[in-house]
C-alpha cells in the first residue's frame, strides 16, 4: 500500500498555535512561541517587537539580536516588521527525537542596555512522517506443535511523529490461524507480534503469506507494509530462554574501548542441534551498532568505540537468542552512560566594549559573557571568577550569563590596559577550569595638567647677549596622551620699564626654548621675573604655571670713569700744587674714578704709568692718591708730568688714564717767576701771539680796575644799611667770613668771573681765555656785599708784596674733612697713604698784580707764555666757575681737596672762628684754586 499523502497545515491551526504560544509567553516569565515544524524559511513566529515594547525601526537602533547556543541558526528577526521568523525549515523529529515536548530555548540582546530576554519556542508536531518496518520482507517458522496464543515477536516499527501522530495500531490480513499484537513499554517504540489462533498442520499447509500494515493516527493516515512469509516446521519442542527479560548496566562515559559491558545469557533444553544458541542484536540503529558489538557465541557486549554522556546518555539494545531450527527468545540490554567531568567551562563573550573612559563611574558594565559546561549535574555546574586586585566584579545575570563591571574609578596614567583572567571552575571531582582573558583598554580623559619638575627656575645670562639667542628650556610633563598630553608653553602677559614683556624675551610654544628679543644690559636691567604657563590641548585644557627667574650677569664692558681730575675743556692740562717743603707721604691730589660695571669687574686699581721725574711721586693701589715718596729737591723740575692708569678687575681688564701736572712751588708768584726763566720755541708766529696776549692782558686789567672802582662804589652805598643790619639783628655778625679772601671785591671778582690762563714751562706761546660769567657759581650775595670791612686798594697790595708773612701759608681746614666712610671708590674706606696740607695762600691784589706784571714782562721779551699748549701748566677751568658741581652731580663727596687728606663735602666748614658761607664744595675748592 503506498504512503498516504501529506496534507498541508491549515492557517487557522497555525494561527491558533501562535496565539496560544503567544497567551503562554505572556503569563509566563519569559516570553514562549509555539510553531508547527516544517515552516517555510521566513515564516512568522511571533511579534518580538510588541514583546520588547518596541517599534519594529528600533530594533536596529536598539542593537536587538538572537543570542543562540547550537549549530545551527533556527530563527531570525525581521528588522522591517518587527517580527520573529524561522531561519529555516525546523524537523521537529531531527531536533528532539521522540521527545514529547520539543522546545528550543534562545535569548534575546538589547545590545544598548545589555538586556537580555529569554525566549522559547515549542515546535508543534505533524503527521509528516509513515510508519517504517525495519524490514519489510519477514520469515517466521512456526512448529507445526506450537501451541494456540503462542506469540512470535515481527519486526519493530518506527514513527518519529509524536502523540497522536505516531504510531496508532497494524492491521494484519484475513487469514484464520493468525493476528497480530502490539507490545509497548511506556513511551517507547512499538512493535507487532503474530498470535497463532489455532493450531498448525504442516501437512495440511506448510507455507502462510501474510501482510501486515502498520497505521498512524494523524490526519491524514499514514501507514507502510511488511510482507511475512510463516513456515511451518517439524517440532523442536523447546525454545531458548533468557535467565532475565531485562538487563540493566551502568557504564562511565570514559570506559576505554573493548571493554566488556555486559553479558547475556540464554538456555536451551534441547540437544543437539536444537540446543545450540546463538546471539543476534535485534532493533538497534547504525549509530548504536558501531558503539557496541556482541559476541555471538558467548553473548558478551562489549564497546567498540568511544562514549560520550554529552552524545547520549542512555542506549536500549535488543538482543535475541536462536537455536538451531529457529526457536528464539529476546531481552532487553539496558545501558546507561554516566558522567565524568571530561569537558572544560566554556567562556563565550556575547557583547561589550573593550574601550573604557577612564572617568567612567564605578558600575559601568564592560562586557557581557555566558558560561557553560556539557557535563552535567556538578560536573556541569560552573562558577566564574576574577583576580580580586582589579577594580572590576561579576555580577550574575539571567540564565547563565555574567556581567563584568567596574567596581572602582579607573586612572589610565596608572593602568592603561587591563587583561582581565575570567577563571570558569565546575564542580566536578576532579574540578576543571578554563580561563579566557578579557582584555580592556582605558581611554584617556584630560585629568591630568602639565607639570613642571620644579616650582621655580633661575636663569642666567651674560649682558650683551646676541638677540634671539636661546637661553633656557623648561620642560613640563602631562601623564595623559595624545591631545590630552599635547603641550604647549606661553608667557604671562607683563610689562616692564614701560614695554610690554614679550619684547624681552619670547618661548617657543612647542618646545619651551626661551629666546632673547633684545640685547641686555646690566647696567640697565638687571633681572626680570617671567611667568611660564604650560597648557595642553585638552577638553577643556588644563594649565599650571612655573616662576623663571632671569638674571643677567654683568660683563666688562664699561671701562674705568675718571672723575677727578676732570680733563678740561679747553684741551689744556689741569695743574696740582705741591710745596717744595712737602714731606714724603705729602698727599698731593687724589685720582678718582667710577665703574659702571659691579663686582670685581668695578674693583678698582691705580696704577703710575709713566712720570717725569721717576721716584717723585706714588700712587695709592687703591685709594688713587698722589703722594710724594721722598722729599723735594732743589733741582727737581717746577713741571712733573705723572700718567696715573685706573684699570679694573674684569677679563679681559679695562682701563682708563689721565695725565697730572704737578707744579712744585711754593707760591704762584714763585711759579710765575720760574716761568719766566723758561726758554722760549722757536717760530715766527710766537712773537705775533705774544703781542696779542700782552694787549689782552692790559684789556683785562683796565676791566679788572674798572670793576674794582664800580665796586667800592657799591660798598660806600650800601654802607648804611648794613648798619642799620647790624644794629637791628647783628645779621652781618653771623655771615661767614671764609666767603671772602683778602679784599672783598677782589673776591667777589674773582668768583664771579674767572681767568682760564694756561702757563708752560717749555714755549713761549701763552693763551688767555677772555672772562666768562658763571652766575651759577657766583658766591657774592647781597649780603656779602653789605660786609662791614674796609676794602684794600691796589696801592695796599703792593705794600704787602714785601710782607712774607702776608704770604704765610693758612692751616687747612679741618671741617671740611670727609668722614672715613664718605671716601669714594673701593679705598673710600681706607685712610690715605700719608696726610699732608694745603698751603693756603691769600690771592689778594699783591698776588694778581704780580701775574699781571709777570705776564707783560714776558711778553715784552718774549720769554715766556701764557696759554695751552702740549704740556702746560695752566691754572684751568677746573679751578674757575666753569668746574662746577653741575659736571659730576653724582661725585660731589669724591673730589678731594689738593694738598690735604681731606675731601670737600656738603657740610660747612670754619675758618678763622667764621662759619664759611653756603655753597657746594666745588666753589670752595675753585676759590681756593683762585687764590693760589
Amino acid at each position: 500500500m503506498a504512503p498516504l499523502q501529506r496534507r498541508p497545515l491549515r492557517s487557522e491551526q497555525v494561527l491558533l498555535l501562535t496565539l496560544l504560544g503567544t497567551l503562554w509567553g505572556a503569563a509566563a516569565a519569559q516570553i514562549r512561541y509555539s510553531i508547527p515544524e516544517e515552516l517555510e524559511k521566513g515564516s512568522f513566529v511571533g511579534n518580538i517587537a510588541k514583546d520588547l515594547g518596541l517599534e519594529p525601526r528600533e530594533l536596529a537602533e536598539h542593537g536587538v539580536r538572537i543570542v543562540f547556543r547550537g549549530r545551527t541558526q533556527l530563527f531570525s528577526l525581521n528588522p522591517r516588521s518587527g517580527s520573529l521568523v524561522t531561519a529555516g525549515r525546523i524537523d521537529r523529529e531531527e531536533l528532539c527525537a521522540q521527545s514529547p515536548r520539543c522546545l528550543v530555548s534562545f535569548n534575546i540582546l538589547v545590545e544598548d542596555k545589555l538586556n537580555l530576554y529569554p525566549v522559547e519556542v515549542e515546535i508543534v508536531d505533524i503527521n509528516d512522517n509513515t510508519p517504517q518496518f525495519l524490514k519489510e520482507e519477514l520469515e517466521v517458522k512456526i512448529l507445526e506443535n506450537a501451541a494456540p496464543s503462542s506469540r512470535f515477536p515481527l519486526t519493530e516499527v518506527y514513527d518519529p511523529d509524536v502523540g497522536i501522530n505516531s504510531l496508532q495500531g497494524f492491521k494484519l490480513s484475513g487469514n484464520s490461524h493468525f493476528s497480530v499484537d502490539v507490545q509497548s513499554e511506556g513511551h517507547g517504540p512499538k512493535y507487532p507480534e503474530l498470535v497463532l489462533e489455532g493450531t498448525l498442520d504442516r501437512e495440511g499447509e506448510a507455507v502462510y503469506h501474510l501482510v501486515l500494515t502498520a497505521m498512524d493516527g494523524g490526519d491524514p493516515v499514514r501507514s507502510s507494509v511488511a510482507r511475512i512469509l510463516v513456515t511451518v516446521v517439524d517440532a523442536n519442542d523447546n525454545a531458548p530462554m533468557f535467565t532475565q527479560p531485562v538487563y540493566r548496566v551502568s557504564v562511565p562515559e570514559n570506559l576505554p574501548v573493548g571493554t566488556p559491558v555486559l553479558a547475556v545469557n540464554a538456555t536451551d533444553q534441547d540437544e543437539g542441534v536444537h540446543g545450540e544458541v546463538a546471539y543476534y542484536f535485534v532493533k538497534i540503529t547504525e549509530k548504536v551498532s558501531q558503539i557496541f558489538c556482541l559476541n555471538v557465541l558467548t553473548g558478551e557486549i562489549s564497546t567498540s568505540s568511544n562514549l560520550d554522556y554529552e552524545d547520549s546518555r542512555f542506549y536500549e539494545l535488543g538482543v535475541e537468542a536462536r537455536d538451531g531450527p529457529g526457536l528464539r527468545d529476546r531481552a532487553k540490554v539496558l545501558i546507561t552512560v554516566l558522567d565524568v567531568n571530561d569537558n572544560v567551562p566554556e567562556v563565550v563573550v556575547t557583547s561589550g566594549s573593550r574601550t573604557i573612559a577612564e572617568s567612567a563611574p564605578p558600575g559601568t558594565v564592560i562586557a557581557l559573557f555566558q558560561v557553560f559546561d556539557r557535563d552535567s549535574g556538578l560536573n556541569g555546574l560552573v562558577t566564574c571568577s576574577i583576580p580580586r586586585s582589579l577594580p572590576f566584579e561579576l555580577e550574575k545575570s539571567v540564565s547563565n550569563y555574567y556581567r563584568l563591571v567596574t567596581n572602582a574609578a579607573l586612572d589610565r596614567e596608572e593602568v592603561s590596559l587591563y587583561n582581565i583572567t575570567v577563571t570558569a571552575t565546575d564542580k566536578g571531582t576532579p574540578p576543571l577550569s578554563t580561563e579566557t582573558i578579557i582584555s580592556l583598554n582605558v581611554a584617556d580623559t584630560n585629568d591630568n595638567p602639565p607639570t613642571f619638575p620644579h616650582s621655580s627656575y633661575s636663569v642666567y645670562v651674560l649682558e650683551n647677549n646676541p638677540r634671539g639667542a636661546s637661553i633656557f628650556s623648561v620642560n613640563a610633563q602631562d601623564p595623559d596622551i595624545d591631545q590630552n598630553a599635547r603641550v604647549s608653553y606661553s608667557l604671562a602677559e607683563d610689562t616692564l620699564q614701560g614695554a610690554p614683556l614679550s619684547s624681552y624675551v619670547s618661548i617657543n610654544s612647542d618646545t619651551g626654548i626661551l629666546y632673547t628679543l633684545r640685547s641686555f644690559d646690566y647696567e640697565q636691567l638687571r633681572d626680570l621675573q617671567l611667568w611660564v604657563t604650560a597648557s595642553d590641548s585638552g577638553d577643556p585644557p588644563l594649565s599650571s604655571n612655573v616662576s623663571l627667574s632671569l638674571f643677567v650677569l654683568d660683563q666688562n664692558d664699561n671701562a674705568p670713569e675718571i672723575l677727578y681730575p676732570a680733563l678740561p675743556t679747553d684741551g689744556s692740562t689741569g695743574v696740582e700744587l705741591a710745596p717744595r717743603s712737602a714731606e714724603p707721604g705729602y698727599l698731593v691730589t687724589k685720582v678718582v674714578a667710577v665703574d659702571r660695571d659691579s663686582g670685581q669687574n668695578a674693583w678698582l686699581s691705580y696704577h703710575l704709568l709713566k712720570a717725569s721725574e721717576p721716584g717723585l711721586f706714588a700712587v695709592g693701589l687703591h685709594t688713587g692718591e698722589v703722594r710724594t715718596a721722598r722729599a723735594l729737591l732743589d733741582r727737581d723740575a717746577l713741571k712733573q708730568s705723572l700718567v696715573v692708569a685706573v684699570q679694573d678687575h674684569g677679563q679681559p681688564p679695562l682701563s682708563a688714564t689721565v695725565t697730572l701736572t704737578v707744579a712744585v712751588a711754593d707760591s704762584i708768584p714763585e711759579i710765575l717767576a720760574d716761568l719766566g726763566s723758561l726758554e722760549p720755541s722757536d717760530g715766527s708766529h710766537n712773537s705775533d701771539l705774544t703781542l696779542y696776549l700782552v694787549v689782552a692782558v692790559a684789556v683785562v686789567s683796565c676791566v679788572f680796575l674798572a670793576f674794582v672802582i664800580v665796586l667800592l662804589a657799591l660798598r660806600l652805598r650800601r654802607w648804611h644799611k648794613s648798619r642799620r643790619l647790624q644794629a637791628l639783628g647783628g645779621g652781618l655778625a653771623s655771615m661767614p667770613g671764609s666767603h671772602f679772601v683778602g679784599v672783598d671785591g677782589v673776591r667777589a671778582f674773582l668768583q664771579t668771573y674767572s681767568h682760564e690762563v694756561s702757563l708752560t714751562a717749555d714755549s713761549r706761546k701763552s693763551h688767555l681765555i677772555f672772562p666768562q660769567p658763571n652766575y651759577a657759581d657766583t658766591l657774592i650775595s647781597q649780603e656779602s656785599c653789605e660786609k662791614s670791612e674796609s676794602l684794600l686798594t691796589t696801592q695796599d697790595l703792593l705794600e704787602m708784596k714785601g710782607d712774607p708773612r702776608q704770604l704765610q701759608q693758612a692751616p687747612p681746614n679741618t671741617d671740611w674733612r670727609f668722614s672715613q666712610a664718605q671716601r669714594p671708590g673701593t679705598s673710600g674706606s681706607q685712610n690715605g697713604d700719608d696726610t699732608g696740607t694745603w698751603p693756603n695762600n691769600q690771592f689778594d691784589t699783591e698776588m694778581l698784580q704780580a701775574m699781571i706784571l709777570a705776564s707783560a714782562s714776558e711778553a715784552a721779551d718774549g720769554s715766556s707764555t701764557l696759554g695751552g699748549g702740549a704740556g702746560t701748566m695752566g691754572l684751568s677751568a677746573r679751578y674757575g666757575p666753569q668746574f662746577t658741581l653741575q659736571h659730576v652731580p653724582d661725585y660731589r663727596q669724591n673730589v678731594y681737596i689738593p694738598g690735604s687728606n681731606a675731601t670737600l663735602t656738603n657740610a660747612a666748614g670754619k675758618r678763622d672762628g667764621k662759619t664759611p658761607a653756603g655753597g657746594n664744595g666745588n666753589k670752595k675748592k675753585s676759590g681756593k684754586k683762585e687764590k693760589k
